[in-house]
């Protein structure tokens, strides 16, 4: 018996715990919440400083439940975000990361994005980063 009885949502569950897993990893921690807290946060931030369009494709290959805290709380008014700058950037990732003010902006969105580009297609994440500041784009891996 599966777990909720829905097939797509035990994968996803299976899938979003494989990704915060692999965050935790990155970030030397097995404490889930602070994986998700880390996750979000960096999506949020990246979510506000892409195009529309872009938002959307890149959410289309993420799994669901990622998805749903993805745009959780979103306005796409106003959107992208005009910061170009890194530490905007990760200041942002730091207001939605607390109460985690242990966990260090930068090797959390790191983090995230070496996760991110482990299993999103790479032309996708290729159209994310050309989307992206250059000093933004340099906290994805090489």
């Amino acid at each position: 018996m599966t777990a909720t009885g829905l097939d797509s949502f035990d994968t996803t569950v299976q899938r979003t715990n494989v990704w915060l897993k692999e965050v935790g990893q990155q970030i030397g921690s097995d404490d889930k919440h602070k994986a998700y807290r880390a996750t979000r946060a960096t999506l949020h931030a990246l979510r506000d400083r892409l195009t529309l369009e872009e938002t959307a494709q890149l959410a289309a290959q993420l799994p669901m439940l990622v998805r749903g805290f993805y745009y959780e709380g979103w306005d796409p008014t106003g959107k992208p975000l005009k910061e170009r700058h890194k530490r905007e950037f990760l200041a942002q990732v730091s207001r939605e990361m607390s109460p985690d003010k242990d966990l260090d902006p930068e090797q959390a969105a790191r983090a995230v994005f070496c996760v991110l580009a482990s299993h999103i297609d790479s032309g996708e994440i290729e159209d994310v980063e050309q989307v992206l500041p250059s000093e933004i784009h340099e906290l994805w891996p090489a």
